[in-house]
């Protein structure tokens, strides 16, 4: 792992603004990441901070969660059970589009003579400003401001505001503003040198070959658009409509064009020096699974009447105001760190960008900020996602549970395939199915039915839902359950125990194992939620659990069975190196000599064949140490510090899920430095573009992991079955924390410095935690503070291989590091090389 131990950002592009992310120049050589920096979305829909001019942009594009294309894959060599159809996000129509003319001569900015320039995406207001001069070839001085907004408060609404003024000459101006379908329609500017190169990369999204969007409707009336398309194999439906409004004391005349693929308005006008010309561009999608367009380009239409009564200021008003509330319950606070604390709320702007108007979709790896992962849903929103949303936006994380519910259907379907009784949830999917067509490091991954499992009961525990359990999300317990007790096997070695083989944990450099120890531990929880879930039901609701006994045919004895099954799992637990084998084989193999791998062969799955990497003891992300976390009270102080440096030593870091799991346990067992910089390395991951693929759109599940370092790591929150503990770790440089967690409707702000705890109840009535293990009864307007007296062991230094290199194994064998050396460059070449017959 290459940690970052200090701010990594350039300041004087950057500067520190704890309230917004500001840029004071334009850079070519960072437009693909600020166009993902600088995106704007609600969860629902996404713009890119591509600019509005649309000149050699890195990658355009404008998303829709969930609205995608499906394709055949294509497998090498078939197998019964393998994945089918692949899913793939769409890029839709592009309504960013406002072209710009002075004199006949286009501002493209990475060619303008430009004067100053600023870009701010401000947090508190939920607003993308820009503001530039531009200095014409012929002398003339142009001001271009611009404001852009996708709605909290309408859904399906993103506003542009763009404004231009002739500060010493006359000219004459033409703003051509558009929707162009990029998806398949051929721009006549084509994306500069530093686009997508075609190199391989797993992470990236699939290109579609054929027509993807077909056209169905088109209107223009006035100054409004609307277009509208079926996509050609998933049958989904979109309309996109555009509204235009121009205000200025100029003299101007219009005209319109319209076709399948582009729609544009143009105005030419006569700018005299210091009259502004403004247009506001009111922009609106609709999509549906199935929708015939044309309903959905009335609802367009009606979106747009609705805009047009509402004033630019009121909309950025109510923008406003919705990221008040959203602040007040999500904010967490690091006194006298203002780099810090400025990429803090950057990280949970996004959060909100991600989620906040899914209203019942999912919530995808790359949010709405960029195609990256093809726009698919994962088990890390279950994981790294859902306790920020459970403690700060209920509702949004029960929409984000709705979501999995409606995919049980399926997901029966795909245990039935895999030859299991109950559910197996696809481990990426956009509409249900599996589409990953590497089932080895895909949907060998069992784990994801037990991460959904982990974060239903933790949003129940959290907000005192049951109705939620009792209104049919109680299945996904019972469905999941069925599963493990139908994959795990009985194996009696002096002592019955419970055993699952075959499967896949979160690390994916080792991949199809027997008995995986996240999946053991992270199954028993699934196993014992469920079990309990059904005894509860039966004793509050008799007239609901009768209806699931006969709903999902229920036997009498299953949880029993779920119970027995859970109280053997077998836990792995090596006594001779004294910490919990990753898997059953793990210790057996050799570890990978990562202090000696050179940066270029990093990360590992773009330079390694996944066969040589398999056959090491080496790790792409946490997987005993997410364990840790997850399910921390089945793990002694001692057994989290022996796990955490045996796999610290062996951990890439080569998923952005990984810093961040690692900080909070680095925290917890007194690696406080280590901790901080894991922190940080999660924290600037796209800010600094640490994995070196921001381009492609936000980490979404890494900026949860934020949130968590942060309330879990240094506030150190646990919320093990329902009850809230606080043990701080606050690091010594830092001299006040704030955090705030909604319990059961009572919003509590922790305080925490490196003396005291504070308290306190800032909306709701009570609630009840504990502080070093000591209970503390929480009311309205009465703060409590606890000393804190410690924050825990402090311990210097970072695990590596040579810790672990020339130990034995209990066979005796030596223990030893290496990493492949042979390469395709070192290989001879055909005209050189000899063979032996």
């Amino acid at each position: 792992m290459n940690f970052i131990s200090s701010d990594p950002l350039d300041r004087i592009h950057f500067p520190v603004d704890e309230w917004a992310l500001v840029e004071t120049e334009f850079d070519v050589a960072l437009q693909g990441r600020t166009e993902t920096l600088f995106s704007v979305g609600n969860g629902y829909l996404g713009l890119r901070g591509n600019v509005e001019e649309a000149r050699d942009g890195y990658a355009y594009g404008t998303f829709i969660n969930g609205f995608h294309e499906t394709w055949p894959i294509q497998h090498a060599e078939e197998a019964f059970g393998f994945a089918r159809v692949g899913q793939t996000i769409v890029n839709v129509p592009d309504a960013k589009i406002i072209r710009l003319y002075v004199d006949d001569e286009p501002f493209v900015l990475t060619e303008a003579d430009i004067l100053r320039y600023s870009r701010r995406l401000d947090l508190a207001d939920g607003i993308l400003i820009r503001e530039l001069e531009w200095r014409t070839p012929s002398g003339k001085r142009v001001l271009i401001r611009s404001r852009r907004l996708v709605s909290f408060t309408d859904r399906h609404l993103a506003v542009i505001d763009y404004e231009v003024e002739m500060l010493d000459a006359e000219a004459s101006i033409l703003i051509s503003s558009q929707i162009l379908n990029r998806q398949d329609a051929v721009d006549e500017y084509q994306p500069g040198p530093s686009a997508e190169d075609g190199a391989f990369d797993p992470r990236k999204a699939e290109l579609f070959q054929d027509r993807v969007l077909q056209p169905r409707f088109q209107l223009a009336d006035g100054s409004r658009y609307l277009l509208g398309y079926r996509t050609t194999n998933s049958s989904m439906t979109i309309a996109c409509g555009v509204e235009h409004k121009l205000i200025t004391h100029n003299d101007w005349d219009e005209s319109s064009h319209i076709d399948d693929d582009l729609a544009k308005h143009v105005y030419r006008v006569k700018a005299k020096p210091g009259r502004p010309i403004r247009l506001v561009k009111n922009i609106t999608y609709h999509t549906s699974r199935g929708v015939p367009v044309r309903e959905l380009a009335d609802r367009c239409g009606r979106t747009l009447d609705r805009a047009r009564e509402t004033p630019p200021e009121e909309q950025y008003q109510k923008q406003r105001e919705w990221l008040a509330d959203f602040w007040s319950r999500s904010d967490v606070e690091v006194e006298g760190q203002p780099a810090i604390q400025q990429a803090v709320r950057w990280n949970i702007f996004q959060l909100a960008q991600s989620t906040a108007r899914t209203d019942g979709g999912g919530i995808a790896a790359k949010g709405v900020s960029g195609s990256g992962y093809g726009g698919h849903y994962f088990w890390d929103t279950e994981v790294y996602v859902l306790p920020f949303l459970s403690y700060t936006a209920p509702l949004v994380a029960r929409n984000a549970l709705r979501f999995r519910q409606a995919m049980l259907e399926p997901a029966r379907t795909r245990a039935a395939e895999l030859n299991q009784r109950g559910a197996l949830f696809p481990w990426r999917t956009i509409n249900g199915q599996e589409s990953s067509a590497y089932y080895a490091a895909s949907t060998a991954q069992y784990h994801i039915d037990a991460d959904i499992s982990y974060a239903l009961m933790q949003y129940v525990a959290a907000t005192g839902d049951d109705d939620f359990l009792i209104r049919g999300a109680i299945d996904i317990l019972v469905e999941t359950a069925r599963m493990w007790a139908d994959l795990g096997f009985w194996r009696s070695n002096g002592d019955d125990n419970f055993h699952i083989h075959g499967v896949t944990g979160p690390d994916e450099y080792t991949t199809v194992v027997n008995d995986n120890l996240y999946t053991n531990v992270m199954a028993r929880a699934n196993l014992q939620s469920a079990a309990r879930a059904v005894k509860w039901l039966n004793a509050v609701e008799p007239v609901a659990y009768e209806r699931l006994v006969s709903r999902l045919n229920l036997g009498e004895d299953e949880a029993a069975e779920w119970s027995h099954a859970a109280d053997k799992m077998h836990i792995p637990f090596d006594k001779r190196t004294g910490i919990h084998p990753q898997d059953a084989a793990f210790l057996e193999k050799e570890l990978w000599d990562l202090e000696n791998t050179p940066a270029s062969k990093r990360p590992l799955l773009l330079h390694y064949h996944p066969l040589v990497i398999y056959r090491f003891q080496v790790l792409k992300q946490a997987d005993v140490v997410l364990a840790l976390h997850l399910q921390g009270n089945d793990f002694t102080a001692e057994e989290k510090r022996a796990d955490f440096e045996y796999y610290e030593a062996l951990t890439t870091g080569d998923s952005t899920l990984s810093a961040v799991v690692q900080s909070i346990i680095a925290a917890e067992v007194g690696y406080h430095d280590l901790a901080l910089k894991y922190f940080l390395s999660s924290l600037f991951v796209d800010l600094a573009d640490l994995h070196h693929n921001t381009s492609d759109g936000i980490h979404v599940a890494s900026t949860g992991g934020v949130w968590s370092a942060l309330v879990y790591g240094f506030g150190g929150m646990r919320d093990h079955g329902g009850r809230i503990t606080f043990e701080p770790r606050l690091p010594k440089a830092w001299t006040r924390m704030s955090f705030r967690l909604t319990l059961h409707g009572t919003r509590v702000r922790a305080n925490v410095t490196q003396e005291v705890i504070t308290l306190t109840v800032e909306s709701g009535e009570s609630a009840t935690v504990s502080v070093h293990g000591e209970s503390v009864h929480l009311k309205t307007g009465k703060p409590v503070t606890v000393s804190l007296g410690h924050h825990g062991p402090r311990l210097t230094g970072t695990p590596t291989t040579s810790d672990i290199e020339g130990t034995r194994r209990a066979d005796g064998s030596l223990v030893t590091a290496s990493m492949p050396t042979v390469t395709l460059d070192a290989q001879p070449t055909a005209s050189t090389a000899t063979s032996s017959l």
